[in-house]
């Protein structure tokens, strides 16, 4: 055979083994999600005993969130605790395990069972068709807003932005009652926010009305400046630290932890308040169904009392919360990915760009 026929013939074998090697994945992938659809869609009366039993057998499931350390760590000791089964944790940012999580699918690499984070990371799982829906005996007891209409994720708490202040360095009585009064000169070098709240700062300015929501905004910032930093634990640490005397956009449970820490931290709301949901997902080829389900369900069960006694404010109707759900603007992660490039620039222009 003529070496050129050779090679081709060659690489035509290549790419057959290729293909017929991608095509078994495919069939194993498409096998996994049906089975997972399956069981995630059980009702019948023995659902925990038999979500109990296969997750025992499957010893582990893999978790990847956003949460803080800390309580992760107390969330999987409860579980592990309760259950015997080991909770594999990978910790980042919600964008972070969002791309880790697509990054993975791509490569046909299904190694995540339950994700936890930022509906702004779940909403665009649910669109790259990476979620299975769930349907769970814990849901009657949840908030309405705490599933989604396409019930592809389910809100585990809700994250709420709050102001906070350091105690030696304001008094209680001066706060600010609005955001016009963060242009008075009192406020001059002792602002700060998050680099990314942008869909804090969105929602805020469709509450006053944009044009005029903006106007002030860019009237703080001429006026007095906002410091900007990257990350909500630093910027709360800022605030006990007295290096940031007021904060704009601190959540609302680090500022609470650190109060009862001992910090000089305090905090309060400027209307309207606003929160970001933080939600799970059940990953559509998620290889340990059945212990994922059995902590998606712990989760928004008995979760909800642990996540409450660290300061978060829960999506059961079953407890009580710091701060009223009802007077919640709660950020719609499906608006804002269709929107984000509007409220990015919006917000860089005005409030990042401007205070440098």
């Amino acid at each position: 055979m003529p070496r050129l026929q050779r090679i081709l013939a060659d690489g035509l074998a290549a790419l057959a083994i290729v293909l017929i090697a991608s095509c078994a994945l495919d069939r194993a992938a498409l096998a996994q999600a049906n089975r997972v659809a399956e069981i995630a869609a059980y009702q019948g009366a023995d659902r925990e005993q038999r979500l109990i039993e296969a997750a025992k057998k499957e010893k582990e499931l893999t978790f990847y969130s956003s949460i803080p350390t800390e309580d992760i760590s107390a969330l999987v000791a409860a579980f592990d605790r309760k259950y015997g089964v080991k909770v594999k944790v990978w910790r980042a940012d919600s964008e972070g395990f969002l791309q880790r999580v697509v990054s993975e699918a791509k490569a046909r690499r299904f190694e995540v069972d339950i994700m936890a984070g930022s509906t702004s990371a779940l909403e665009p799982l649910y669109r790259e068709n990476l979620l299975q829906e769930v349907l769970s005996p814990s849901f009657a007891d949840l908030i309405p807003e705490a599933i989604a209409p396409h019930r592809q994720w389910t809100a585990v708490y809700l994250n709420t932005i709050v102001q906070a202040y350091n105690t030696y360095l304001v008094q209680k009585e001066n706060l600010p009652k609005s955001y016009r009064d963060l242009r008075k000169p009192e406020w001059k070098g002792k602002l700060g926010i998050e680099s990314e709240d942008f869909d804090w700062f969105a929602q805020v300015v469709a509450a006053m009305g944009e044009a005029h929501g903006l106007q002030l905004f860019r009237e703080i910032v001429a006026a007095n400046g906002i410091s900007v930093r990257k990350g909500h634990n630093l910027l709360t640490n800022l605030v006990a630290a007295g290096e940031v005397p007021l904060a704009l956009t601190v959540y609302g449970f680090l500022a609470e932890q650190a109060k009862r820490k001992g910090a000089p931290i305090d905090w309060f709301v400027i209307p309207p308040a606003v929160a970001r949901i933080t939600a799970e997902g059940l990953a559509r080829n998620a290889p340990h169904p059945n212990a994922a389900l059995l902590f998606f369900d712990f989760l928004i069960g008995e979760g909800q009392q642990l996540l409450a006694s660290r300061q978060f404010v829960t999506v059961t109707r079953k407890i009580e919360t710091p701060v009223a759900r009802e007077s919640l603007k709660l950020i719609d992660s499906a608006a804002m990915l269709d929107h984000a490039r509007k409220w990015q620039d919006l917000y860089q222009k005005t409030i990042i760009g401007a205070s440098r």
